[in-house]
C-alpha cells in the first residue's frame, strides 16, 4: 500500500433506533491487515454506550466503556507505529519461527525441506521469533556438524551438505529480517562453513551413447536424464518444464525460456533437434496442452535406485547422480570447443569461475592440446608424419 496510516480516530455511530452508540476505529488513509491483506478503513470494537444517558449510572457506564475503547485505539495505533518504524511488539515476537521456516521450505525445494526437518528436531518442535539470536543459531550449526542424514540415518551429513543447509538457514534469517519478523539480522555475527572441493562426476561421450542405447525401467527417467545431458537443465527445472516454455525464436531455432528454480536466473537457451525428438516435440498425434508438464510423472524417487540400476546396466561404474547430467553437458560442450563464456550463460552460472571447472574435466581436449607445443621444427614434424 502506497499510503501509510497516519491517524487512528475513535468514532461512534447510532444503532438500535438511535438509543445506543457503537464505537469504531477510523483509519486514515488506511491500514493493511497482514492476515487478510485487505486494506482496513473502519474497524468495529463491539463496545456500545447509551446515546442519551438518563441518569448517573448510565453516564458512569458510558465513561467506563469510553476508556476501554480509547485503550483499544491506543493499542492499535501503537501496533501500526511499530510496523512503520521497525519496532516489534511482544505479541508479534511470540509468533512461531518454526512455522515460518516450514512455510518458506514448502515453496522451495528438497534442501529447504531438509533444513526445516533438522531445525525442527534441533528445537524439539518449538521456536518463536523472539528466541532467534546468535547463540541459538550457532548451536544449530553445531547440531548440523554431528547430525545424521535424512534418509541414511546411520551416516552423518557430509560437510558440503552441512554447508548448504547452513547457507539456506542463513538465507531464511535474512528474509525474516527483511520481512520485519525479527528485529536484528544475526548473519553479521555468523561464520560461513567452507566446502570441500569435489570432482563433478560426468559421463564421457561414449558413456552417454551407451546409456542412451540401454533400456531403462522408467521411460520418463530416461527421457529426462538424457534431455538434461543435451540441455544442461537441473532436475528442479526439468520437473517444472512445460511445453509452452519451448518456443521458436527469431533465428528460426527452438529455445527453452524459463526462470531457473535454484538461482532465479532467467535463461533463454537454444535446444537441439535431437533433444526435441527425444521428447516427441514434433509428434502431431500427441494430446497435450501448453501448460502440461513435459516430463509428467518424473519425481525424485526415480533418481535413486532406478537411475543407479540403469547406469549399472549400461556398464557405467562412476558414482553418478542425476546432477551428473548437467556436468556432462558442461564438460562435453567445453570438450567440443564451445567457449567457457557461452557455456556459462547456457548453464545460468553467475560467475565464470564456476564454469571454468568444466575445462579441467574435458580430458580429450587436454590430450589434443599437449601435442600443439613441440620442440621439433615444422619440417621434421611433417617428415615424421609422412
Amino acid at each position: 500500500m502506497s499510503n501509510i496510516c497516519k491517524t487512528v480516530t475513535l468514532r461512534t455511530r447510532k444503532i438500535k433506533n438511535g438509543e445506543q452508540l457503537s464505537f469504531y476505529l477510523d483509519y486514515y488513509p488506511g491500514y493493511r491487515d497482514e492476515s487478510t491483506m485487505k486494506v482496513m478503513r473502519h474497524e468495529s470494537l463491539g463496545i456500545y454506550i447509551y446515546a442519551k444517558p438518563k441518569n448517573q449510572r448510565e453516564r458512569d457506564y458510558n465513561d467506563h466503556m469510553r476508556e476501554k475503547a480509547e485503550a483499544l485505539r491506543c493499542r492499535r495505533f501503537e501496533s501500526i507505529v511499530n510496523e512503520r518504524y521497525d519496532f516489534f511488539d511482544k505479541e508479534k515476537m511470540k509468533g512461531s519461527f518454526l512455522a515460518y521456516l516450514k512455510e518458506k521450505a514448502e515453496k522451495k525445494n528438497t534442501k529447504w525441506e531438509n533444513v526445516y526437518k533438522h531445525f525442527e528436531k534441533f528445537c524439539n518442535g518449538k521456536c518463536r521469533f523472539d528466541e532467534i539470536n546468535v547463540d541459538l543459531c550457532n548451536k544449530f550449526k553445531e547440531y548440523l556438524m554431528t547430525a545424521p542424514q535424512t534418509l541414511h540415518k546411520e551416516h552423518r551429513l557430509h560437510i558440503n551438505s552441512i554447508a548448504g543447509y547452513w547457507s539456506t538457514f542463513r538465507a531464511v534469517l535474512h528474509t525474516a529480517y527483511r520481512e520485519h519478523k525479527i528485529p536484528e539480522n544475526p548473519n553479521g555475527f555468523l561464520e560461513r562453513i567452507d566446502t570441500i572441493p569435489t570432482e563433478k562426476e560426468h559421463l564421457s561421450r561414449q558413456e552417454l551413447i551407451a546409456l542412451a542405447n540401454t533400456q531403462c525401467s522408467s521411460p520418463v527417467l530416461k527421457k529426462a536424464f538424457l534431455f538434461s545431458c543435451l540441455t544442461g537443465l537441473r532436475k528442479s527445472d526439468i520437473k517444472q518444464l512445460t511445453w509452452e516454455k519451448i518456443q521458436p525464436y527469431g533465428d528460426g531455432g527452438m529455445y527453452i525460456t524459463l526462470r531457473m528454480q535454484k538461482t532465479k536466473e532467467l535463461v533463454n537457451n537454444p535446444v537441439s533437434n535431437e533433444a526435441l525428438d527425444l521428447i516427441g516435440y514434433y509428434d502431431e498425434d500427441a494430446e497435450r496442452q501448453p501448460t502440461d508438464l513435459v516430463f509428467k510423472g518424473f519425481n525424485d524417487s526415480l533418481t535413486q535406485a532406478p537411475l543407479k540400476n540403469w547406469l549399472k546396466a549400461a556398464g557405467i561404474t562412476k558414482h553418478a547422480s542425476y546432477h551428473s547430467s548437467r556436468h556432462t553437458f558442461g564438460s562435453l560442450q567445453v570438450e567440443a570447443g564451445t567457449s567457457v563464456y557461452t557455456v556459462q550463460h547456457m548453464l545460468g552460472h553467475k560467475n565464470v569461475s564456476t564454469t571454468q571447472i568444466y575445462a579441467a574435466m574435458a580430458d580429450e581436449s587436454k590430450r589434443e592440446s599437449v601435442d600443439k607445443i613441440t620442440l621439433k621444427s615444422a619440417k621434421i614434424a611433417q617428415m615424421k608424419v609422412g
